[in-house]
């Protein structure tokens, strides 16, 4: 059965809602296809930077996730050989600075909140695309129920093992050699940790302790993965014994936030890249197909801004996008009329993708050579993390959760 979409968008994560619902708030319908049987949350909650709410304001969902999540004031960097601060970063706005908005979003408030602001049926589940191809001016998408759409406009936002990235002639993501072991804690009463993001890092480990309100918080820990790791990682109740043995000198009450996280709430994950020069030169659009999110920018967690790019990419796609389809019909034939939509699609796409390469590029490098820096063992590197670097860390991370990807108007 081959059914007709306008646009077909891959994935329901972030970057795909985020664009779906860019693209309605357009006036634009798009549809997205989500393998899994409802929404799929991979991770807990992440850092939401100033760029993330400004995107989630262009999309209209900022205010409602706003009163569910604390805002953060400040970041305190603790070494974990000497349990001595060795920086401490202020989000209040410092004189001719701006002030950062910086909170813990939950992933699945945030996606749900996406979902239900898009119309019914935009999201179809347990649709699994398996292959696609040419039809003139369109792409042919095939699912495993045997379902054939014909879509004028095809978007991948399907992960690190994107099919569309590798269509694209993207590469797998590269292992950086470390792994990350995530985890959700409740509190009955107040965790004490305040409005604070508490990082702490030494002995090739960094740890970080996230507030998303006054009675949750979020954790990751990563660390150089050994052959023996391997093992370690399916069992949740031995990754909760590794952090708590290799977390250094912390205090108890961040033991505490370990020792309670359900063993249902703690899961791991090698952490992956793309190589950023594959960004320069590669094709983040071709014809009528482009990637967003994770296909497009996989880079590890170490700036905290996967999540917050792939919101950007929703705003800025849906933008350039919606100015290609809004065009008048010229009254020429049909064939000339695809012909001619199929060149706007074309060039809308690649507004898109140089707005988001070097975008990309950027945060990818960066997130990497921080995540280097934070977590080298050398008697060296750490003296010069814990008494020079962390500043120029600061620096950097600021200046990326500056970044304003616009608003969905357009002229």
């Amino acid at each position: 059965m081959e059914v007709v979409e306008d646009i077909v968008i891959v994935g329901a994560g972030i970057a795909g809602l985020a664009t779906s619902l860019g693209l309605h708030r357009l006036g634009i319908r798009s549809l997205v296809l989500e393998s899994s049987e409802s929404l799929r949350i991979t991770g807990f909650a992440f850092t939401t930077w100033t760029n993330a709410w400004k995107a989630m304001d262009a999309l209209g969902i900022a205010d409602f996730l706003r009163q569910r999540h604390d805002r953060l004031h400040g970041l305190i960097v603790t070494s974990t050989v000497t349990g001595l601060a060795t920086s401490e970063l202020s989000f209040v706005a410092q004189e001719g600075q701006g002030e950062l908005e910086v909170r813990c979003s939950q992933r699945k408030l945030l996606s749900e909140t996406l979902a239900k602001e898009l119309p019914s049926g935009t999201i179809r589940y347990s649709s699994k695309v398996v292959s696609f191809e040419d039809s003139g001016h369109f792409k042919l998408v095939h699912l495993a129920d045997g379902t054939i759409l014909k879509t004028k406009v095809l978007i991948g936002c399907d992960g690190v093992n994107s099919v569309v990235a590798t269509w694209l002639g993207f590469s797998k993501p590269a292992f950086v050699g470390r792994s990350a072991i995530r985890g959700f804690a409740e509190f009955e009463s107040s965790h004490g940790f305040g409005t604070k993001f508490w990082q702490y890092a030494g002995n090739g480990v960094r740890a970080g302790f996230i507030p998303c309100d006054d009675h949750t918080v979020y954790w990751f820990f990563t660390y150089t993965a050994s052959p023996q790791d391997k093992e370690m990682e399916g069992d949740p109740l031995k990754m909760k014994q590794f952090v708590l043995s290799k977390l250094g000198e912390v205090p108890d009450r961040v033991k505490a936030v370990i020792e309670i996280t359900p063993l249902e709430s703690i899961i791991a994950a090698p952490l992956r890249f793309r190589h950023p020069w594959e960004l320069l030169w590669g094709n983040i659009s071709k014809g009528n197909v482009c990637v967003a999110g994770d296909a497009l920018h996989p880079m590890t967690p170490d700036i905290g801004q996967g999540g917050c790019a792939a919101l950007e990419d929703g705003v800025v796609l849906a933008r350039c996008l919606a100015e290609a389809l809004r065009k008048e019909p010229s009254g020429e034939t049909q064939e000339k009329e695809e012909e001619n939509e199929y060149k706007r699609i074309k060039k809308g796409l690649e507004k898109y993708a140089r707005e988001r390469r070097w975008r990309s590029f950027d945060l990818i490098s960066i997130a990497y050579m921080v995540g280097f820096i934070q977590q080298s063992n050398g008697k060296v590197m750490s003296f010069l993390r814990e008494k020079f670097l962390a500043g120029f860390m600061s620096g950097l991370l600021l200046k990326r959760a500056a970044f304003d990807c616009g608003k969905l108007n357009f002229s």
